[in-house]
């Protein structure tokens, strides 16, 4: 059975050309999957229409947040906003992508409850499966980052 997800926009607090993914693929308590279609216009794409591979680090983030909004609207609360707090045994295997590829970005829960996470992503080829980045990412629910810089939170209407 196929699920249907809602689309990717009204999961994560981005707007515009800043929604870096395309669609969830997959998701459950622990793991979400979406694509990412590269295109010659792509945000951050260069004269060539690649993207660097670098900025698979924000997909794997907008992958994060499209896995809490999916549990934030399971359990009937508002999506959050969140912040990525840092990064660790990133490995890049190519340094760019190519217009016309089709990217599966995954990112499976680690560890972290309430408003501190990680989460261990990668980025595949959608088509030849190759493995082309991987990371663990560390993040923060924006009530979690407040904790951190001393900011109030705001409460919510």
């Amino acid at each position: 059975m196929t699920s249907v997800f809602p689309p990717v926009e009204t999961l994560l607090p981005h707007g515009g050309r800043m929604v870096l993914v395309s669609r969830v693929l997959a998701h459950t308590d622990r793991r979400t999957t979406c694509a990412v279609d590269i295109a010659a216009d792509s945000t951050f794409a260069d004269a060539e229409g690649g993207v660097p591979a670098w900025v698979a680090l924000e997909y794997m983030a907008q992958c994060i947040a499209a896995h809490g909004g999916l549990r934030a609207r399971a359990a009937g609360e508002p999506v959050t906003p969140g912040f990525l707090l840092g990064s660790r045994t990133v490995a890049l295997h190519t340094p760019r992508f190519h217009a016309g590829q089709c990217l599966e970005v995954e990112a499976a829960h680690v560890w972290g409850e309430h408003d501190f996470f990680s989460f261990a992503c990668t980025v595949r080829d959608a088509r030849t499966r190759a493995l082309l980045v991987e990371a663990t990412l560390t993040v923060a629910r924006a009530a979690g980052a407040d904790a951190l810089t001393g900011g109030a939170r705001v409460p919510t209407p």
